[in-house]
């Protein structure tokens, strides 16, 4: 055997993990997680957001009047 040669390894080798299914499962979690921003959650969100606001707005219209 001479340098140029690779070595063989003696026990199993380890399962890798290729790029490709790394990046598929990061744009599966990434439209979970994103989405199109018409999901219940994102809803949600911006409906509590629009409550907060309208609240604030209206104690501080309370008390400056």
């Amino acid at each position: 055997m001479t340098s140029a040669q690779p070595v063989i390894p003696v026990g199993p080798r380890p399962r890798e993990v290729r790029a490709s299914v790394l990046a598929a499962f990061q744009l599966v979690e990434d439209a979970r997680y994103l989405g199109t921003g018409s999901g219940p959650r994102r809803r949600r969100a911006r409906r509590i957001t629009e409550h907060t606001i309208a609240h604030r707005r209206l104690a501080r219209d309370v008390r400056l009047g």
